[in-house]
């Protein structure tokens, strides 16, 4: 069964864009395509995505250093209702993944995720405008019902415009945003809350309504220069947007015959049938549970530790700043050798040694350091997850399920982190939220161990069925 997306009057520079993608190129003697080529896209569409989930990232946990800076006190909240109102977040953000993924070819990414963007900059601005706990649930609810298609939505959209031995470098610079926006959210915070008292509103009050302004501005400003595809891209020429689309046609990205990629109910189904979705998910799970566990409360870890509320936004800062340059660093050496279940092995042991430490050590100063191994260990994961799930998945709607499966999956495991860190395990050792944690990161190097593993390249409409597809370890 299928679904045909609505006809809608096409410009002139659609029209050639639609020839491009459609024309046989495969016999135009097209060099390809060159470093320089790839600089382009890397220098508009890598900082693109990056920023985007930058700012997806500081508005979602934000809320952690407000906490810390009095929200609340002043809402009057106990750990209970803090926790609730992390989890109506992740609500509606889980129930829209999947939707968002398989109208993102009928409604166009250049659309779909700047305006995700606006719409929930403006909600995370009237947080700050709140002055009761009803009022705070009400807008985590609508912060998660416009972000939630963000992440997958950015993972297919660079999905479709590098080929499989490019993607995890790429990958990582904007999953290693997550990790900048948690430094940055310290240092952003620490500077806000001085502005106590401007205006008659409190320094948490602030920091949602600054970055809330920021990311709407943005978010808007995105529909005018965010390509749909390779084939819309404006600062590529004709013979370079050739070079790319037969790349990524020989490399299985997309195909030829257009047919094969539209929506089909059957394809979606055939996602949940194959045989490697079900470990990813799992992985999907357990990385999600401990990375949103150290987003949102590693703020209030590092002040259970004997630093003041404005001293620990601070200190916050160096575990994410290491994890964004491991994350960067690791995506090279991922693409050039190609492994990215090997990848995850390392971080994961990494991650348990932190755990490990964080959970056997009496003192602060070592509980300190092991969160140099947890936040890396944890946050390097999640680009090679996705890395692994695009690469071994054809066609597009395969891909674009198995992905928003996979983010599905990761931010259920949010919802347990919240309510682990949140009322289920006190300060300063947090131990059954960091015995759960360092199990889930050992299972992660077991599943990542069990799904190594190789065979041939993808043609035609089989897509990952094809006896020729190729596997990425």
């Amino acid at each position: 069964m299928t679904s045909t997306p609505a006809v809608t009057p096409e410009s002139s520079d659609e029209k050639d864009a639609g020839s491009l993608e459609k024309s046989t190129i495969v016999s135009d003697p097209v060099a390809t395509p060159s470093s320089r080529v790839w600089l382009k896209m890397d220098c508009f569409v890598v900082p693109l995505c990056t920023m985007m989930f930058f700012l997806s990232f500081l508005d979602r946990t934000n809320v952690s250093n407000a906490r810390l800076a009095g929200l609340q006190q002043e809402l009057k909240m106990t750990n209970t209702q803090y926790s609730i109102a992390l989890t109506v977040t992740y609500i509606p953000y889980i129930l829209v993944e999947i939707p968002s993924n398989l109208l993102y070819k009928t409604i166009g990414p250049h659309i779909m995720l700047p305006t995700m963007l606006s719409l929930w900059g403006l909600v995370c601005t009237l947080q700050g405008l709140v002055h009761n706990y009803s009022g705070l649930l009400v807008c985590r609810f609508f912060v998660g019902l416009f972000e939630g298609g963000l992440l997958p939505g950015i993972s297919l959209y660079l999905a479709s415009f590098y080929p499989k031995a490019m993607l995890q470098y790429r990958y990582s610079f904007f999953f290693a945003a997550s990790g900048l926006a948690g430094a940055f959210s310290g240092l952003l915070a620490a500077a806000i809350i001085k502005m106590e008292g401007i205006g008659g509103r409190h320094g948490w009050s602030w920091i949602f309504i600054l970055e809330g302004i920021f990311t709407f501005l943005f978010g808007v400003s995105c529909l005018f220069f965010m390509p749909r595809s390779p084939a819309h891209a404006f600062y590529l020429t004709n013979s370079e947007k050739k070079m790319v689309l037969t790349a990524l046609e020989e490399d299985g990205i997309t195909t030829a015959n257009d047919e094969i990629d539209k929506f089909s109910w059957a394809e979606v189904f055939k996602t949940f049938k194959q045989p490697h979705m079900l470990p990813i998910a799992i992985m999907g799970f357990f990385n999600g549970a401990t990375l949103y566990g150290l987003a949102y409360f590693l703020p209030t870890i590092v002040a259970s530790l004997g630093y003041t509320a404005n001293r620990a936004q601070l200190m916050s800062v160096p575990p994410f700043a290491v994890s964004f340059v491991f994350s960067v660093i690791s995506g090279v050496l991922a693409d050039r050798y190609r492994h990215r279940g090997l990848t995850i092995i390392v971080f994961g042991i990494i991650s348990t040694i932190g755990f490990a430490m964080f959970l056997g050590s009496d003192k602060n100063q070592v509980r300190y350091g092991a969160l140099f191994l947890m936040v890396p260990g944890t946050y390097c994961i999640g680009p090679p997850l996705a890395t692994w799930t695009a690469n071994n998945i054809a066609p597009h709607i395969r891909r674009a399920t198995a992905l928003a499966v996979l983010i599905t999956m990761t931010n259920s495991g949010g919802i347990l982190s919240t309510w682990l860190l949140g009322t289920l395990s006190p300060p300063p050792k947090y131990t059954n939220a960091s015995i759960t944690f360092l199990i889930f990161q050992k299972n992660q190097i077991l599943r990542s161990s069990d799904e190594l593993g190789t065979a041939p390249e993808p043609r035609g409409a089989l897509g990952n069925d094809s006896v020729w597809y190729q596997y990425t370890l």
